[in-house]
């Protein structure tokens, strides 16, 4: 095991990370995005986004593209790299704000979480889109890993830390249990080949509606890479 530092919060680091990773040359058969945060106080990355946006999803916006070319080189017909992008049943409460995805106008901690956690799931289907167009061999599908047990809900008010602290045993997944449909989804041999698929304990299950709006998805996309300052090179594809 070698690890790489990245700061998801930085697209400097981010920047800095993939040039590193391609130094060395490897195969990338599977990407994880699953770093997050979690009903901050309003507060902006270095690079001047609110956090939730920023961080939850634009660093994997830009990771996950930056990354593309050598998950393509590395798929096979056989055997798909796979993207696996981790998402919330928050995103079903979740609100995409095209004018405002940095809640300038009125910043909500639980908004700006689920539009955060919307913009994954809207962004894994438009992805999945063009890599079948490209015909590329590179899946992409997005996780709700559930209700999990971890240092994610420090920032929640006190009495909600103490009814998790009495019911945790009860209503929580261990961390263990919360990263089995990734695992799933990265390495079982049901999901070869199978992308655009919303997965809640290892099975495929629909997400909310406005996640499937092509057009949202089509908007999102092109603004995100114009936030993050990579060509929108998809806006050419249907």
């Amino acid at each position: 095991v070698e690890f790489l530092y990245c700061d998801l919060a930085s697209m400097k680091s981010i920047r800095q990370f993939v040039q590193q990773f391609r130094a060395k040359n490897c195969p990338l058969h599977v990407l994880v995005n699953n770093a997050g945060v979690m009903l901050v106080p309003e507060r902006k990355t270095e690079d001047g986004f609110e956090e939730h946006f920023g961080l939850n999803y634009l660093g994997h916006f830009l990771l996950t593209n930056l990354l593309l070319d050598t998950l393509k080189q590395s798929g096979t017909h056989s055997h798909s790299a796979r993207i696996i992008t981790v998402s919330s049943a928050t995103h079903y409460v979740g609100k995409l704000h095209l004018n405002d995805l940095q809640s300038r106008c009125s910043y909500s901690p639980h908004g700006a979480y689920a539009q955060s956690k919307l913009a994954l799931v809207l962004f894994t289907y438009r992805l999945q889109h063009l890599l079948t167009a490209n015909g590329s061999h590179v899946t992409a599908n997005v996780v709700d890993p559930g209700v999990v047990n971890t240092e994610l809900y420090k920032h929640v008010f006190w009495v909600v830390k103490v009814i998790k602290w009495m019911t945790a045993w009860l209503f929580f997944k261990t961390p263990e249990e919360g990263a089995s449909t990734t695992i799933y989804a990265a390495v079982s041999p049901e999901m070869e080949g199978a992308g655009g698929c919303y997965l809640y304990n290892e099975e495929r299950t629909k997400s909310a509606d406005v996640a499937y709006d092509e057009e949202l998805q089509r908007r999102l996309w092109t603004e995100s890479c114009k936030m993050v300052g990579i060509s929108d090179e998809a806006s050419r594809l249907p």
